[in-house]
């Protein structure tokens, strides 16, 4: 069968594990081939082939609900439910999502970008399976990275105290985006190094049965020694005193296995983990001997040299020029230290680690136990920086509240992928970071312009006592000249990039360029004042009153929520000043901005340079009708 020609995946249950070996390798070659040119996630998908094979062969979909947590291992899942001629439009614009959507697919029943989520949803739908009477199974398959997740473990713990239906396909790779870090890393890697020894528990009785001259007697009253040989032969005990019947470490990616273990699996009433070992990147060499997670998801590649496809780099990127100005700093202040959620790689952090490796902590998906962890260390008088995605931020809000602004830390927050990320989409959008700290007390928010000012601004940023969060846009920056000397500025005022007599633009971050741009454009027509309003909050109030006195009519740019945002600021200080200036504000409109490249999803919502100026033209001029 065509892969293209899969309808649903009830066509499996009528296959021999031979053929579905076979399949397995056609399922590969077409990951590697379709991906070398959309990009994309592909080590996690080529190592649950074998998995996602035996799932839909065993269970039922969409009866049997299948929740992937992250999403980023359900391509095989996407493909075996009908959308493989859709990969040509992978991640791309009104195509398909790399994660689970909801809206693609009844086989589809949970989306996810985040991870640790898995289980808390599987429960939720095993809860209402029973309270709808149905025998329908909720299946969790998580990664041993996301088992770090505090979620995941609040979920096992309720799953297995209330000995829900849920079962729990454990599939651990021993990589996240990178090599996984932490005690649960290490308890697993303890279960993955023994042989499968977890039989029925009528083996052990068995077992014990035959203990010579006392086998009958223990047979009879020895729970205790039966508990005791029990703990000692099966590698999961953590998960059975967690109240879930443990089977495997199995290997992920043989069939004959897998199906047999699967069958165990749905045999079991209440909760059941299976420990299913796979190799990330499985059947291509490049990404299945990566082991810094590059092949993690990544761009276009050349599929027999395994060389990632890139552009011309003409700047360093925004991660590294925030991992190297930290580096330059740590050498000069031994207070200084590094902590990250999983996001070392993502982050560039690899030359900080390098040379600190005792100041810099990757606690592994953590985001809450890394804030107030750095907020611990600022208590002793550390200077920790929290290196943070601004979509995985969302996920500490409590901990920046609570435990750091509240007591007014000194906490550096360096917030990666600020702004439209792209292909990754609604998930990972790191537009409503401004909207969730603006409103809290202590702490202060930044963006450069570009990469040069962003090292003097981190350096300005570290210098400062109490929170303050740094912001900076995925990619590359702009090109310019970097200084070599670090020095302070100004973490209170903005700075006019252009004069202008007609209008005045407010932007930071790369929005500068696109207003100087907007300047241009306009050129002849307008007269545009550029401003550099590069501390968020707080706002500059001296230029803004100035601004309120001169009558000019104000624009605010923000590739974040309007609501809530830079904007709002604006207003809300105008309000308070008692002054009514004509205020324009453009930023992301009020729903979830969906995949697709950058320059796209900013022509879509009327943000790129040439709609705004139209937009800045008509309300300049509409001002100067009125006032006629």
């Amino acid at each position: 069968m065509k892969l293209t020609e899969i309808q649903d995946p009830s066509f499996l249950k009528r296959m021999s594990v031979s053929e579905l070996e076979v399949f397995a390798g056609d399922i590969r070659r077409f990951l590697i081939e379709e991906l070398a040119t959309t990009g994309g996630h592909l080590a996690p998908n080529l190592g649950v082939v074998e998995l996602t094979l035996a799932l839909h062969r065993e269970f039922d979909s969409p009866n049997d609900k299948f929740v992937w947590d992250v999403g980023h291992q359900a391509y095989v899942h996407k493909i075996l439910t009908g959308r493989a001629g859709q990969f040509d439009t992978l991640r791309q614009h009104k195509g398909l999502c790399g994660f689970p959507k909801r809206n693609e697919s009844i086989h589809d029943v949970w989306e996810t970008g985040h991870s640790s989520t898995s289980l808390s949803a599987a429960m939720g739908i095993a809860v209402s399976n029973e309270l709808k009477g149905n025998d329908d199974r909720a299946i969790a398959i998580i990664g041993d990275g996301a088992l770090t997740g505090g979620m995941a473990l609040e979920a096992l713990n309720h799953i297995g105290a209330a000995q829900q239906n849920v079962i729990v396909i454990l599939n651990d790779n021993e990589m996240s985006i990178a090599p996984n870090v932490g005690a649960m890393h290490q308890m697993l890697g303890r279960i993955r190094s023994s042989r499968k020894v977890r039989y029925a528990q009528d083996e052990l009785e068995t077992l014990i049965k035959k203990i010579p001259l006392i086998g009958g007697k223990l047979e009879k009253g020895g729970e205790k020694l039966k508990e005791a040989v029990k703990g000692a032969l099966v590698p999961g005990m953590f998960f059975e005193e967690l109240g879930f019947n443990y089977y495997g470490p199995v290997d992920g990616h043989d069939l004959t296995d897998l199906i047999e273990q699967l069958n165990y699996v749905k045999k079991e009433e209440g909760p059941v983990l299976l420990h299913v070992i796979t190799k990330k990147g499985k059947g291509y060499r490049p990404a299945e001997y990566d082991g810094v997670g590059t092949w993690h998801g990544l761009g276009p590649y050349k599929i027999e040299s395994g060389e990632v496809i890139k552009g011309k780099s003409k700047a360093p990127s925004y991660s590294f020029t925030v991992a190297d100005t930290l580096t330059k700093m740590a050498r000069e202040d031994e207070k200084l230290t590094l902590i990250t959620p999983a996001m070392s790689v993502g982050s560039k952090l690899d030359c900080f680690e390098k040379e600190f490796p005792n100041r810099m902590f990757d606690v592994g998906i953590a985001e809450q136990h890394a804030v107030t962890f750095a907020a611990g260390q600022a208590t002793q008088g550390m200077k920790p920086v929290v290196s943070i995605y601004s979509t995985f931020f969302q996920r500490a809000y409590d901990q920046l509240v609570h435990d750091v602004a509240r007591q007014n830390l000194d906490v550096t927050f360096t917030i990666d992928r600020s702004g439209l990320v792209g292909a990754d989409g609604e998930t990972h959008q790191g537009v409503f970071d401004i909207a969730f700290m603006r409103h809290v007390p202590n702490i202060r928010i930044v963006m450069a312009k570009d990469e040069n000012e962003l090292q003097h601004l981190l350096y300005s940023a570290v210098k400062h006592e109490g929170p303050i969060a740094v912001r900076f846009p995925r990619g590359e920056g702009i090109g310019v000249q970097m200084d070599e000397t670090l020095h302070e500025i100004s973490l209170d005022t903005w700075e006019v990039e252009r004069e202008g007599t007609d209008v005045a633009i407010m932007a930071f971050g790369p929005q500068v360029q696109d207003a100087l741009k907007i300047a241009e454009l306009l050129d002849g027509d307008l007269s545009v004042r550029v401003i550099n309003a590069r501390t968020i909050k707080p706002l500059d109030g001296k230029m803004l009153n100035a601004l309120y006195a001169e009558g000019i009519p104000l624009v605010t740019m923000e590739e974040a929520v309007l609501k809530g945002g830079f904007g709002s600021a604006v207003l809300e200080h105008a309000n308070e000043q008692e002054a009514f200036p004509r205020v324009k504000r453009f930023g992301i409109p009020d729903w979830y901005i969906e995949h697709g490249g950058v320059n796209e999803l900013l022509e879509e919502i009327g943000l790129l340079p040439g709609q705004i100026a139209e937009e800045v033209r008509a309300f300049v001029n509409q001002g100067k009708k009125q006032s006629v």
